[in-house]
């Protein structure tokens, strides 16, 4: 089945949706997650490594299911590119926490299904975007740029904060490129095993050539940094990914992307209730722009089904 038509993927059930909160609910705290512990070992360097550790148990699980053909099967040229997307994205997010704080970091780096509909909008001729859509992606801009006139984060970097911000739409970008990259390529009916393998072994090899190029590589073993490394192995590095991309695989990206929208939301819910950090009125007015924005991009198919419904049951039952 070709995988650019909207019926090879299914609307978003129940149990979709719960998947979905669990998996925003994970993803909103692995900023907080990295900052809180940024003191005891650099960001890029906690990714590398908790790469690194998920790599080893996904490897495993690889070959006990017996998918190791995936990677023989003509997958590696895009592995390599979701690898190095993969890395990407998280460079951008690691170090942009060092300037910005992980309440801004969670509002931008969401930024992702915007990119992804860009992309869908030149790439499948049934996913162009609306004029509603073109709204959303205005007003999510318009946040964006709000946003920026902000003081920024807390701190005394608070004068750099716009640089974490601007590593934020970064890293935002480097997600919906890899969002494409996984359906236009062979890795779309590869198992997800094998594709959350080559994202992991990629920031695992070029995060760790960066964090000791850069000097990156201290560490200072606590408690909080033990916490914050197995929240990010065992829920962000395994279990995320993996249900990540099966839901992809059988679900529209499109209606996925809406329920994602929760993700900031526990972002900045995270940053603020165990980072303690602030919230300007820009920013406050710009994130909800940037959300407005998003909910317009990734809702509009499910608005038009409904609307299409709504004119269908009418023209059964006229009364």
């Amino acid at each position: 089945m070709d995988i650019d038509q909207p019926l090879s993927r299914k609307p978003v059930d129940g149990r979709a949706a719960l998947l979905m909160v669990g998996l925003c609910a994970i993803w909103g705290m692995q900023q907080t997650a990295l900052k809180a512990a940024a003191p005891d070992m650099a960001p890029v360097l906690q990714i590398s490594l908790r790469s690194g550790i998920a790599a080893l148990f996904i490897a495993a699980l690889v070959f006990m299911r017996k998918e190791g053909h995936a990677l023989r099967g003509g997958t590696w040229k895009a592995g390599l590119a979701i690898g190095a997307l993969f890395a990407l994205e998280y460079l951008f997010m690691g170090e942009g926490l060092r300037f910005t704080s992980a309440s801004h970091m969670g509002i931008f780096l969401y930024t992702a299904p915007i990119f992804t509909a860009l992309g869908l909008h030149f790439r499948v001729p049934e996913e162009r975007l609306s004029p509603l859509q073109w709204l959303g992606i205005a007003a999510a801009f318009g946040g964006v740029a709000v946003s920026f006139l902000g003081g920024g984060a807390d701190g005394p970097r608070r004068d750099s904060a716009w640089i974490g911000d601007l590593m934020g739409i970064g890293a935002g970008a480097a997600w919906g490129a890899t969002t494409l990259t996984l359906r236009f390529s062979r890795l779309s009916q590869a198992p997800s095993s094998v594709t959350t393998l080559y994202q992991l072994l990629g920031a695992f090899v070029l995060l760790g050539l960066l964090a000791a190029g850069t000097g990156q590589t201290y560490a200072r073993p606590t408690v909080l940094l033990g916490v914050s490394m197995v929240f990010q192995v065992v829920f962000m590095s395994l279990i995320s990914l993996l249900v990540w991309f099966g839901l992809l695989r059988v679900y529209l990206a499109s209606r996925l992307g809406v329920l994602s929208f929760m993700t900031p939301l526990f972002g900045v819910l995270f940053g603020v209730v165990l980072l303690g950090e602030r919230l300007d009125a820009a920013f406050i007015a710009g994130a909800l722009m940037v959300l407005a924005g998003i909910l317009l991009v990734s809702g509009h198919e499910i608005f038009k089904a409904r609307k299409a419904r709504r004119a269908q049951t009418v023209l059964i039952d006229p009364a």
